[in-house]
């Protein structure tokens, strides 16, 4: 779907405002896809086995990228 593809560049750059907070706490994320109204990452580094990271994911992640991108209605972790 083209209007995904014009998501992805918007959705990249929140996450680029982010990533500064992860890779402080020796994890990062990683954009996988943008499909309909859902974004899907890959946490990675000490995220991606952090316990807290599902918070991280609802509370941080997915807040900052509905912010920069209102069409944007889930973040799901794969």
């Amino acid at each position: 779907m083209a209007g995904d593809q014009d998501l992805k560049p918007k959705v990249q750059q929140a996450l680029n405002k982010i990533r500064p907070m992860l890779q402080a706490d020796g994890g990062d994320i990683e954009l996988v896809d943008v499909v309909g109204k859902v974004v899907k990452v890959k946490l990675t580094g000490a995220c991606g086995c952090c316990p807290m990271s599902q918070m991280t994911l609802q509370m941080g992640v997915q807040r900052a990228i509905k912010e920069a991108v209102p069409e944007i209605e889930k973040v799901e972790a794969v």
